[in-house]
């Protein structure tokens, strides 16, 4: 069924809201910045809008996109592609998140890396002066980790980091294409534990990494060439020590915590598009 959102009085679909945060995104790009440019659905509406200024001669900036289809996107629209090496400072990055949450005494933490490009975006992201996220409301928590926590993991270490992963109780689980060929997110299954609380579970039927369950698939590839296991950790209230067990794995490239990285988010609201700052 399609979501939809209550915007300034009339009711619209979760795309049109991603549609609305990209173009107010765009306007916030000023003439003769970089400016680093997502990966995903909202990133994607966002570098469309972005093209269009330039099209229309508003802008005249350089870019640097944080996978190889946004770049490709960027050339398309007519863009200055640069890459990392050529413009190793931005004044801004904008992309999207899988989730946004505002921290108790301030600070906007994130999930990402559902589209599978979380270790570009980290590196773009870290080269940005400024790191705006575009949202719609759907994906503002109270508390991280509904949205299964992807972790990239280099393809040779994956019987290393996928047992160690359980260990540490976040339930890894291989991503396939067909997770992303067929437009799904990672899945997440909860089952009711103890005292009516939520626990993430996969199918019993799937194998450690779920290949049992994949029919054929082959497991998702990055840009960079490793795998991403999905973590169904359920709810993250420390992200700071899941991120410090996780980094300490060897064979893990990068994970989908973005902990205080973002300068402001863009959320389509119920009364427009609100801000909200670090």
């Amino acid at each position: 069924m399609t979501r939809r959102l209550s915007v300034e009085g009339a009711a619209m679909t979760q795309d049109e809201a991603k549609r609305r945060v990209a173009k107010r995104a765009a306007q916030l790009v000023r003439d003769g910045q970089a400016v680093g440019l997502g990966t995903g659905s909202t990133a994607t509406l966002f570098i469309r809008e972005l093209g269009a200024r330039v099209q229309r001669g508003e802008l005249k900036i350089r870019c640097v996109a944080s996978s190889d289809a946004s770049h490709q996107l960027g050339l398309e629209l007519g863009m200055d592609m640069r890459t990392l090496d050529e413009l190793p400072e931005l004044d801004v990055y904008i992309d999207g998140a899988d989730e946004v949450c505002r921290r108790e005494g301030g600070g906007l933490d994130l999930i990402k890396g559902g589209g599978g490009a979380l270790l570009r975006e980290k590196i773009v992201a870290s080269a940005a002066k400024e790191f705006i996220v575009v949202a719609d409301s759907t994906k503002l928590v109270d508390v991280l980790g509904r949205f299964p926590l992807p972790v990239e993991v280099i393809r040779m270490a994956l019987p290393l980091v996928e047992p160690k992963l359980s260990a540490l109780g976040l339930n890894p689980k291989l991503r396939m294409k067909k997770d992303v060929s067929q437009g799904l997110k990672p899945p997440l299954i909860l089952e009711c534990g103890d005292a009516g609380t939520e626990v993430p579970a996969y199918s019993k039927a799937a194998g450690p990494s779920g290949i049992s369950n994949a029919a054929g698939a082959e497991p998702f590839v990055t840009d960079e060439g490793n795998y991403i296991l999905d973590c169904a950790c359920g709810r993250i209230d420390e992200p700071e020590v899941v991120a410090a067990e996780i980094r300490s794995i060897v064979g893990v490239v990068e994970h989908g915590l973005f902990l205080g990285m973002a300068t402001l988010a863009l959320v389509a609201a119920e009364d427009g598009v609100k801000e909200i700052r670090a």
